[in-house]
C-alpha cells in the first residue's frame, strides 16, 4: 500500500472521462450541521498504557493519531470519570447527601491526565469527560458495578436520601481538577448506555428518560454556579433507536436549554436519520471487539473493515446530519484479537500502526476541521455517498464514498474563487493517497474506485 502523504498536484487536462451521474455542484454559502470534529477514547486504562509506552512509540502514535499532516488529525478526545472506589474522586460515603464530601485526587486519573496534556499540545480543544455511573452509595443498588439508579431521581427512594445534588457537586469537582492540571472540559455526561446492563460501571435510567430529566437541570444549575464554561450531554445510549427514544422524551421535557450535545453509541444500530433535536449530535462510541485489528480494507464487507467504517461514518456525518463521530479506543498495546483501536503496535518492528478503520476516519477528520460546517449538493452518482462541508479558513471539502462495485468518475463544479484542487484516495490499494485530479472549464473530474473513498480540498 502507498504510505500516508500529502496530495501533490492539480492536472490541468480535458478530455476527461464521462462520469456516471449528473455533474455535482456545491453551495458553500449554504449551512447544515457544524462540525465539531472526530475523535476516540483512551479509557479503562489504556491512557495509562499509552503513558508508559517507549517514547518514540509515543511519538509515532500521538502523530498518528492528531497530527493534521501526517495522522488522522482527530479533535475529540472521550475521557472516563472512574466511579469505582480505588478509582473515583469520592470512595467514601460521607454518610448522607447533606454532609460534606472528602474528594481526592492524584494529578494522573489513570493516565488521563498526561494524555490529554498530549491531546492539547496538538491543539485538541474539545474534552468529553464521561461518567459510568455515580459511585456506588449513590445508587439504588449501593454498587457501581451493579444494576441501579440515581437515588432521588423519580421513582427511585433510598434510606440514605436523595443524591442528585451532590452527584452534581462531585461531577462538577471533577472538572475542577482538570481545570488545576491546566485542562479545560469542554463536554460533561453524567450517563454511559443507561440501557445496558453490563458487569461493570453503569447505572441506568428509565424508557422515558425521567430520571435524566430530573438530574439535568440540576446539574446545570451546578456548573452554572461554579462558573464552568462546560456543555452537559445525554445519554450515550447503546444505539441510535434507543437514542432516539430518549431524545423525543427529552425534547418533549424542555432539556435542550440545559444540554449542549446529544450523544449516542452505535452497537444497538447505527446514525442514519437525523434525530429530532435543534442539539449537535455525536456518536461518542463505536467499534468491534469481536473481530481481530485488520489491515484489509475491503474483502467482503466484515465490521473489522476500514470500507465498513467508510460507509457507516458517510452514513452518519449526511444522512443522520452527525456533528461528531467518534470511535471507541484510540491506541492500544498488542490487543490483537479486537478491531476496538484504531492504532497497535507492529510485531516485526515495533513500531506504531493503524488499522484500515483508521485510514476511513482520516479520510474525513483530517481534512474536515472543527467548526466546519456540511453544505448542500446537487447531482449524483450511482452508489456514492456525497459530503461537502466548509472549513473556517474558507476551504471546501467533498467526500465521496463508493460503496458499489463499480469504480465511478466524478465531476464537480469547481466552487467560485477556488484555485487549487487536491485529492486523496483509498481503497484496496492506496492508503489516503494523492490521486489525480483533472479540471477544465470549471469542472473537477476524479475517478472514484470501487469500495473506495476520495477526499478532494478545494482552496
Amino acid at each position: 500500500m502507498k504510505t500516508l502523504q500529502p496530495a501533490l498536484l492539480l492536472f490541468l487536462a480535458h478530455g476527461a472521462a464521462r462520469a456516471c451521474g449528473s455533474t455535482i455542484s456545491i453551495n458553500p454559502g449554504s449551512q447544515l450541521q457544524e462540525i465539531d470534529g472526530f475523535g476516540f477514547s483512551q479509557a479503562f486504562g489504556r491512557a495509562k498504557e499509552f503513558k508508559a509506552a517507549n517514547t518514540s512509540l509515543q511519538k509515532q502514535a500521538l502523530d498518528l493519531l492528531f497530527s493534521t499532516d501526517t495522522g488522522a488529525g482527530f479533535s475529540i478526545i472521550r475521557n472516563y470519570i472512574p466511579s469505582s472506589s480505588g478509582t473515583t474522586i469520592e470512595p467514601n460515603s460521607p454518610g448522607s447527601p447533606s454532609k460534606s464530601p472528602t474528594y481526592r485526587w492524584d494529578d494522573d486519573d489513570q493516565g488521563q491526565v498526561w494524555f490529554t496534556k498530549q491531546a492539547a499540545s496538538y491543539g485538541v480543544k474539545t474534552i468529553y469527560a464521561d461518567a459510568w455511573s455515580a459511585p456506588g452509595f449513590m445508587k439504588t443498588s449501593g454498587n457501581e458495578a451493579k444494576p441501579g439508579y440515581l437515588c432521588g431521581t423519580p421513582g427511585h427512594t433510598c434510606s440514605t436520601g436523595d443524591w442528585q445534588q451532590a452527584y452534581a457537586n462531585y461531577l462538577v469537582q471533577y472538572v475542577k481538577d482538570y481545570q488545576k492540571a491546566g485542562l479545560s472540559i469542554s463536554h460533561l455526561g453524567f450517563l454511559n448506555e443507561p440501557d445496558y446492563e453490563p458487569g461493570y460501571s453503569q447505572m441506568q435510567i428509565s424508557e422515558d428518560a425521567k430520571e435524566a430529566i430530573s438530574f439535568i437541570p440540576i446539574l446545570s444549575k451546578a456548573v452554572k454556579e461554579a462558573g464552568l464554561d462546560v456543555n452537559i450531554t445525554c445519554c450515550d445510549a447503546t444505539g441510535w433507536p434507543k437514542q432516539t427514544t430518549y431524545t423525543d422524551a427529552l425534547v418533549s421535557a424542555g432539556m435542550e436549554s440545559y444540554l449542549g450535545a446529544i450523544t449516542s453509541h452505535e452497537y444497538s444500530g447505527d446514525a442514519t436519520s437525523p434525530l429530532k433535536t435543534d442539539l449537535h449530535t455525536w456518536i461518542t462510541e463505536a467499534g468491534d471487539g469481536s473481530h481481530p485489528f485488520s489491515t484489509i480494507w475491503y474483502k467482503d464487507g466484515a465490521t473489522n473493515e476500514g470500507m465498513t467504517w467508510a460507509k457507516k461514518i458517510a452514513t452518519g456525518m449526511v444522512d443522520a446530519g452527525l456533528s461528531a463521530y467518534l470511535f471507541w479506543e484510540g491506541f492500544e498495546i498488542d490487543q490483537y484479537q479486537s478491531a476496538s483501536h484504531l492504532v497497535d503496535v507492529d510485531k516485526t518492528t515495533g513500531d506504531a500502526f493503524p488499522s484500515t478503520i483508521f485510514d476511513a476516519f482520516t479520510m474525513w477528520s483530517r481534512f474536515i476541521r472543527p467548526g466546519a460546517h456540511r453544505v448542500s449538493t446537487t447531482g449524483s452518482l450511482d452508489d456514492v455517498t456525497i459530503g461537502a462541508f466548509k472549513n473556517p479558513d474558507g476551504s471546501v471539502i467533498a467526500v465521496l464514498t463508493n460503496s458499489g462495485s463499480t469504480s465511478q468518475t466524478a465531476e464537480i463544479s469547481v466552487p467560485s474563487g477556488k484555485t487549487s484542487v487536491t485529492a486523496w484516495l483509498t481503497d484496496n490499494s492506496h492508503k489516503v493517497a494523492s490521486t489525480t485530479v483533472h479540471v477544465a472549464n470549471g469542472v473537477a473530474t476524479v475517478d472514484v474506485s470501487a469500495h473506495g473513498v476520495v477526499t478532494i480540498k478545494f482552496a
